[in-house]
């Protein structure tokens, strides 16, 4: 018997993780995807099928052809329509001036986050389209508003994501294909992106100034609650882009 499937691409400890299991708790089946640890995907898995969810994992490199149009493929044989998609994918590389940002590093930026959502959109749409129904969840960032010193990769990647999800409304919302742009404006608890970002030692330093018990970093959990209540909308009301920050952080566009 075939599960409805929330798809995670860019299923890490943090957003991509905790919107899986909150799917999962819904009733999907949630498919897990990440380009490596092996181990951390499988704690996942098993978080989830813990709680009397279905979980399935598989890692996969965004990057290589064709690696995300045969998961789609297979997952709707094997599993289930897929329902919903989360493209949780980063490309944050650090601050980088120009002459330090080399072709490689600019291209993966794009590759990854505008390209790989063209791929997994042009994969999805089209059974979308014919059963009249799905949803794009589509994590984003700041640098997709706002290119600061040192994140042209980063800046021009995001802003192309942000405007595929506009080109993906303009033709598909009509045919019942909802797809929302996620803007995250701020530091995120997530010790396998932003702690990997910083270290270990800087990120449990910014646990201790602004996290825990403080909530000035943006917790996981909590987002994955908005990612839902997007994906749950009645058509007449859809929200198409929408930012989370902490309640202590000055939003993107009061910035100097």
């Amino acid at each position: 018997m075939s599960e409805p499937v929330c798809l995670v691409i860019g299923a890490g400890a943090g957003i991509g993780g905790h919107v899986g299991k909150r799917f999962a708790k819904e009733g999907y089946h949630a498919v897990l995807c990440r380009r490596s640890d092996g181990a951390g995907l499988e704690r996942l898995v098993q978080d989830i099928e813990s709680e009397g969810g279905r979980a399935t994992g598989y890692l996969l490199d965004a990057s290589e052809p064709d690696t995300l149009e045969d998961r789609v493929v297979a997952i709707e044989a094997e599993i289930g329509p897929i329902e919903v998609v989360l493209f949780n994918l980063g490309a944050q590389i650090g601050n980088r001036s120009l002459a330090e940002t080399s072709d490689k590093q600019f291209e993966l930026g794009w590759r990854l986050a505008t390209f790989g959502l063209f791929r997994v959109a042009r994969a999805v749409c089209p059974a979308m389209e014919e059963r009249g129904r799905g949803t794009i969840l589509v994590t984003s960032a700041t640098a997709a508003m706002r290119g600061n010193a040192g994140q042209h990769s980063h800046a021009a990647a995001m802003g192309g994501r942000r405007m595929l999800c506009q080109t993906l409304n303009a033709e598909f919302a009509s045919k019942g294909i909802h797809v929302a742009h996620v803007l995250i404006d701020g530091a995120v608890d997530a010790p396998d992106t932003l702690g990997k970002l910083l270290g270990p030692e800087r990120f449990e330093q910014l646990r201790a100034a602004r996290g825990r018990e403080k909530d000035g970093l943006m917790l996981p959990r909590e987002m994955a609650e908005t990612y839902l209540h997007i994906a749950k909308q009645h058509r007449s009301a859809w929200t198409h882009e929408i930012d989370l920050r902490a309640y202590s952080d000055t939003a993107w566009w009061n910035h100097g």
